[in-house]
């Protein structure tokens, strides 16, 4: 039986209850209110989670206001795709990187900008995922996103931009490569793709996709120009580049996928090397000689990591997500591949 101990009695003041100090509620770590029989209603202070916490009869919960935690993520959208080329047009520019978004701990923005602060989420609530695909052919790049609207605005990365043939590479993440300068980027998420070159013969070449972490590479001569540097980020414990731009292709070489160096297309071919899947980096461009065409390489699929506290909450996923679960640490890391559902916490 409980005992209730205290110095003094007053005498009735006009409140229900009236204490002069503060009110010191009984303090047990995580372990040692686990280990109590408990019934609904009984309130302790936990010593690990610095919170008042009282039994509903099955679980502990927080005590007043939302039921929120931290959670670190890195959104990667699909990387834009390399342009083709065909016997007359030999601007073939790489795939710009698709759009990073992150506030992991320690790690870089992309773009040159500022990494995105904490993010509290609630419990209880359902949050949308989308991973999206890479580019590919004449098909553009999707976005990749983690939100819900009712708590908070949505994290939204764009899908990287196309390089193209003789026009400015298309809008996106990070900017494809075109032959007009300064194809369009968005701030904050990459850098922007290079010129294509100057119109002339097949001994034409082209300039790099932007990446997260810098511009595409300018051409020279008959060289293809090198794709945007990828960015490194931990998220998931290990150190992995993410969004590299594609390369521009030289004047009988394909650009290499993914912010390689331009000459290394696929298997020594014309066609543009392709991004490895989940990367978010672009797709290169398509060397090209007279008389003959040649295909730009695919820009990667993107990829949704999230990660808290295992002590904070359990995830539950959603049908339509392909995801795996593991472990760093004290921490829970989730990472997203395809797909798109809701995933909740509890």
């Amino acid at each position: 039986m409980s005992t209730l101990e205290t110095n003094s009695i007053g005498k009735y003041s006009g409140n229900n209850v009236s204490i002069d100090d503060a009110l010191n509620l009984k303090s047990y770590d995580t372990a040692g209110r686990d280990a109590l029989t408990s019934v609904a209603g009984d309130t302790i202070y936990n010593s690990d989670d610095n919170k008042v916490q009282v039994y509903t009869g099955s679980a502990w919960e927080d005590l007043g206001g939302l039921d929120a935690f931290a959670i670190e993520y890195l959104i990667v959208a699909g990387g834009g795709s390399g342009s083709g080329s065909n016997p007359t047009n030999n601007f073939t520019a790489g795939g710009g990187a698709g759009g990073l978004l992150t506030n992991r701990t320690g790690a870089t923005a992309a773009g040159g900008g500022t990494l995105n602060p904490v993010l509290y989420i609630t419990k209880s609530t359902n949050y949308t995922v989308t991973v999206g695909a890479g580019g590919a052919g004449t098909t553009g790049a999707n976005n990749s996103s983690f939100g819900n609207y009712s708590d908070f605005a949505g994290l939204f990365s764009i899908g990287g931009g196309k390089g193209v043939f003789t026009l400015k590479g298309t809008t996106g993440g990070s900017g494809g490569g075109g032959q007009d300068p300064q194809p369009q980027t968005i701030q904050n998420q990459g850098f922007a793709g290079a010129d294509a070159g100057s119109a002339g013969s097949a001994t034409g070449s082209s300039g790099g996709g932007g990446g997260a972490a810098s511009a595409g590479g300018a051409f020279s001569s008959s060289t293809g120009g090198v794709g945007g540097t990828a960015l490194a980020n931990d998220i998931t414990g290990s150190s992995v580049d993410y969004s590299g731009g594609g390369g521009g292709a030289g004047a009988t070489t394909g650009g290499a996928g993914g912010g390689a160096s331009a000459g290394a297309g696929a298997s020594g071919q014309n066609n543009g090397g392709s991004a490895s899947a989940n990367t978010g980096s672009g797709g290169g461009g398509a060397g090209n000689t007279t008389g003959s065409s040649s295909t730009g390489g695919s820009g990667g699929s993107g990829v949704v990591i999230l990660r808290y506290a295992t002590a904070d909450a359990t995830i539950s996923v959603g049908a339509g997500l392909t995801s795996s679960s593991a472990t760093d640490g004290s921490d829970t890391v989730v990472t997203f591949t395809a797909g798109t559902g809701t995933v909740s916490f509890s």
